[in-house]
């Protein structure tokens, strides 16, 4: 009896940490190592406009989410202030969050503007970040997004 209590216990357990990881995996688009933007630099993104490859020598984690910088002063600059280097809706497609799904985008096609940066899927049928910006009105479109995300976030891709 007092084996099987020892069991349940750890199954429960185990179950809530799974479920707890499970949770973080719908908010951010991230691969299986937790990682975030494909390992590209949000401060890069954000205080350079460029799209930049971070490395492994400096990392950073935020909610349970792995971000790779450029340098050390990056990192350092990520760790005072992590929510304002954060991407718009955990990193998934703003077109796509737009249009009300999840899509995992092109780390190189992005757009900053307004302190935030967004990024968008492209491949050969689809340049979301071309419709996006065809659409001529960012702050219609990132009201609808803001809106969907609100739902989307909780949901898995």
């Amino acid at each position: 009896m007092k084996n099987s209590v020892k069991l349940y216990t750890l199954t429960f357990a185990l179950l809530i940490a799974v479920s707890g990881m499970a949770q973080d995996k719908k908010a951010y688009n991230i691969d299986n190592s937790n990682i975030s933007l494909e390992g590209y630099s949000p401060v890069s993104y954000l205080d350079l406009g460029l799209a930049q490859k971070g490395i492994k020598q400096f990392k950073s984690e935020y909610d349970k989410v792995v971000y790779y910088f450029t340098s050390a002063e990056q990192k350092e600059v990520f760790d005072k202030n992590p929510q304002k280097y954060l991407p718009q809706y955990g990193g998934y497609c703003a077109f796509g969050v737009y249009a009300g799904a999840k899509f995992r985008p092109d780390p190189n096609k992005f757009i900053v503007k307004d302190g935030k940066y967004f990024l968008y899927l492209y491949n050969l049928e689809l340049d979301a970040q071309q419709l996006w910006l065809a659409e001529n009105n960012h702050s219609k479109l990132m009201k609808k997004a803001d809106e969907n995300w609100k739902s989307l976030k909780n949901t898995y891709n």
